[in-house]
């Protein structure tokens, strides 16, 4: 869609605002609006300027000017403000020369599609994340110098099946680990989930499927089609955008945090990829799995770099909460065939060679999903160009293991701090074609130690007033 489209789409909708979306260092949309007058074909070549100082990792208040180009393909109505407004996704370019800004997310993601088509490895990489979440009907937290506590609540929680819900308890309330598929009346928010589907795909973003997911308390998953990387890195900005807005439009709230209840099932977000070239499905040979070799130097590059990727597909504090023992989420990087104990999972899609793909079951919806899906693909094109040999595969129940079986295969970090680190002695593959910079990676270490681990280990929790006070 060119700018003039955009503004006779803006008129067709009776746009009366535009919404200027852009992704922050962490992984959230900020945003400003100006009138629809504003919007002039201008805008699109010479763009908006804002102060990037006040955006989390950005600018220093002493070079604070950026500006935002906005990408009129990503043009769509905003479903949820109460003025017709019209939605552009931006990208962030220096006021100066015009040059992509390089802690601009969606521009890193950009250049790591030019530089995969510059290897001429592949010309396309298909991304297909699928994220999970929890809805919730009520949460409460606070941190002070002297206190700090959490807690959320769901009506369908199976901790409430004793609660006094004054003569209409009814019950079906999913037992841990149980919530799987289960039909009305014990899934709550199947109606609310459909909700969201119909949201989705009035922005253009079809939907394959949704369901309750394991855990009790509101876990859900909505699957929505795979696509280019970078526009399926938009698509999930939308995704999450609206999960959270329709449950706001019902009353209650949603999450992607990784492991907000203890003692079941946490939220990932298995990634499957593929790289095409000139129509043609480049993972699909006669390997292992069905697979070509290609895809497991692809394979390989992900698992030798796991250790690094971690910091940006499992980014938060919390994300390690679900990296653990006993649970779905695999810690073990292994490749199997249809395994789901394996970090990457090679789907059994039939015998049709555009299906074949590999799914990297690690990562989780903290994650800023530019950087994710470009440390990935930068792990993976590592992979092939240096043909790292995935080694064998680990076809059997990898969370059944002996302890000295488990011993032999490496697992991923089991802390936020232990990733930044892996990351820091493991990160020239990411500087390949200058998608990232040394300055972006000392950024993300400086600002995750700085902002989130070293506060974390400050501040005392409640669980240690249970083990300590009385000592």
């Amino acid at each position: 869609m060119r700018p003039e489209d955009v503004i006779a789409f803006a008129k067709e909708r009776g746009a009366k605002m535009v919404d200027l979306k852009f992704i922050d260092l962490p992984g959230m949309w900020q945003h400003f609006t100006i009138p629809v007058s504003e919007l002039t074909p201008t805008v699109f070549s010479e763009g908006l300027n804002f102060d990037g100082s006040s955006i989390r990792g950005w600018r220093n208040i002493h070079e604070s000017d950026m500006t935002v180009l906005p990408d009129p393909t990503s043009v769509k109505m905003d479903p949820f403000m109460e003025v017709p407004t019209l939605s552009l996704i931006c990208d962030v370019v220096q006021p100066d020369s015009f040059e992509p800004y390089d802690r601009d997310p969606r521009q890193i993601a950009k250049k790591a599609m030019a530089f995969l088509q510059g290897t001429g490895i592949a010309d396309t990489a298909f991304f297909g994340p699928e994220a999970e979440f929890f809805i919730f009907d009520d949460v409460r937290y606070e941190q002070t110098a002297f206190g700090g506590f959490y807690q959320v609540d769901s009506d369908e929680a199976s901790w409430n099946s004793g609660r006094d819900e004054s003569g209409r308890n009814l019950g079906y309330k999913p037992r841990p680990k149980e919530g799987y598929f289960p039909a009305l009346p014990t899934d709550t928010l199947h109606d609310l989930r459909t909700e969201i589907c119909l949201e989705l795909e009035k922005c253009g973003i079809p939907v394959e499927r949704q369901h309750h997911e394991v855990a009790s308390a509101g876990q859900g998953e909505i699957n929505i089609r795979f696509s280019t990387m970078v526009d399926v890195a938009d698509r999930m900005m939308w995704f999450k955008y609206i999960v959270k807005n329709v449950a706001r439009r019902h009353g209650k709230t949603a999450t992607f945090m990784p492991k907000p209840i203890f003692g079941d099932n946490g939220s990932g977000m298995h990634c499957h990829m593929s790289l095409w070239k000139d129509g043609a499905p480049l993972f699909a040979g006669d390997k292992y799995a069905g697979l070509s070799q290609t895809a497991l130097y692809y394979i390989g590059g992900i698992l030798k770099h796991a250790p690094a990727l971690c910091a940006f597909t499992n980014p938060s504090t919390n994300s390690y909460k679900r990296l653990v023992p006993g649970f779905e989420a695999p810690i073990k990087l292994a490749y199997s065939y249809r395994n789901r104990s394996a970090a990457m999972r090679i789907p059994n899609t039939g015998s049709n060679p555009k299906a074949k793909r590999i799914e990297f079951r690690t990562p989780d919806p903290s994650a800023n999903v530019y950087l994710a899906f470009t440390a990935m693909l930068m792990a993976g094109i590592d992979g092939i160009l240096n043909k790292i040999d995935p080694g064998q595969p680990l076809d059997k129940d990898i969370y059944g293991l002996s302890q000295e079986e488990s011993a032999r295969v490496p697992s991923v970090p089991k802390t936020l701090d232990e990733s930044l680190l892996a990351l820091s002695k493991d990160y020239e593959f990411l500087l390949r074609g200058g998608v990232f910079n040394k300055d972006f990676i000392e950024t993300w270490l400086s600002y995750k130690n700085d902002r989130e681990v070293i506060p974390m280990q400050q501040r005392p929790t409640p669980y240690e007033f249970y083990l300590y006070f009385d000592l």
